[in-house]
């Protein structure tokens, strides 16, 4: 009993320290267009972003922490080795969040998760221990895996198209326009930036409260999957101190390497990218912010110039993309294997 409640003392650990890196990580996505733009100063944008971003996994509701929380199956093995597995899978996910942050590099906490977690339980207890959701698909449900794949592929696309189609729009809108609507628009920023904050903590907070549930099912501190209200909270006090201390490495990625964002382009991208999240937030499907506002700066460069966009960050971007699923899960495993050499699992 005390080494099980060393196992769910540390993954509850992890959890919090994933949601605290992935706000961290996360930050620069909310407040990369407006410091760009000159809307806000860093002190105002991390004021707005912090706010909303613990608003959001309280009022967002546990769809997408229920996704989460059931793509692996674990309940028929013993405790302390299903807690071990997922306290790998975190420490995978956690490690490759920090590593990108340091190379400023924008990449997916959620393909982390996913990579870390299916990896460390693949190479643990076999794969028949991994909702697929291929089976399921077939006869027109989408869970397990697949509805999270799905979604982390085809958000990004629907960020482009978003942004694409609106800055469209606007340009013709605004065609007439004098200089002075820029000042119409920075202030629309604070609205905008409100929204994409909040569409963020909807979606990602959610993913650690549905892995903190799952180690307290595991650990039968509650019968079933219902996320308590405590996991809510500290969870969404996790991310908010993440994104309030701010991974400030990313932000001249976002900000400057892909597109030269103006107020126009930094509205459009907040209003796309935190529209795109926050439905994929109703309907339970992870996201990943940092793909879709990556995305979305990349269509509405594409929308008014598309020779400069910077096709070249662009493509460093998507291996990073690429490379988190497989990296984090190579880590998962690697962490796995001491654990084996060590005897714990």
């Amino acid at each position: 009993m005390e080494l099980l409640w060393i196992y769910l003392i540390f993954a509850t650990l992890l959890v919090l320290l994933f949601d605290f890196t992935n706000g961290f990580h996360d930050a620069s996505n909310m407040v990369a267009s407006v410091i760009a733009s000159r809307a806000m100063t860093p002190a105002q944008s991390v004021l707005i972003v912090g706010f909303f971003t613990f608003l959001g996994p309280l009022l967002g509701g546990t769809a997408v922490a229920n996704t989460i929380g059931k793509f692996v199956v674990l309940d028929d093995l013993p405790t302390e080795l299903s807690l071990a597995v997922v306290i790998c899978g975190l420490f995978a996910a956690t490690f490759w969040n920090l590593l990108t942050w340091w190379r400023g590099l924008p990449s997916s906490s959620s393909h982390a998760l996913v990579g870390g977690l299916a990896g460390a339980v693949v190479i643990s207890v076999g794969p028949d221990h991994v909702l697929w959701g291929f089976s399921q698909l077939t006869h027109g449900e989408v869970t397990g895996v697949t509805k999270v794949l799905l979604a982390l592929f085809l958000s990004p696309l629907a960020g482009f198209w978003v942004g694409f189609i609106l800055q469209r729009i606007t340009l013709f809108l605004f065609r007439a326009a004098s200089p002075l609507i820029n000042r119409e628009l920075r202030g629309a920023q604070w609205i905008s930036t409100a929204g994409l904050a909040f569409a963020h903590g909807a979606n990602d907070a959610q993913k650690s409260m549905g892995i903190l549930t799952l180690c307290l099912l595991i650990s039968g501190e509650i019968s079933e999957f219902i996320v308590p209200f405590w996991v809510v909270l500290v969870c969404a006090s996790a991310i908010t101190l993440g994104t309030v201390l701010g991974g400030w490495r990313i932000v001249r990625t976002l900000a400057f390497a892909i597109y030269k964002i103006r107020p126009l382009h930094a509205v459009n991208s907040q209003l796309s990218s935190g529209g795109v999240v926050f439905m994929a937030s109703l309907i339970g499907a992870p996201v990943s912010t940092t793909h879709v506002v990556s995305s979305s700066i990349m269509g509405l460069g594409a929308a008014e110039r598309p020779k400069a966009v910077r096709w070249k960050k662009a493509r460093e971007i998507a291996m990073t993309w690429l490379l988190t699923i497989p990296g984090s899960a190579f880590v998962a495993i690697v962490c796995i294997g001491i654990l084996k050499l060590l005897g714990s699992v």
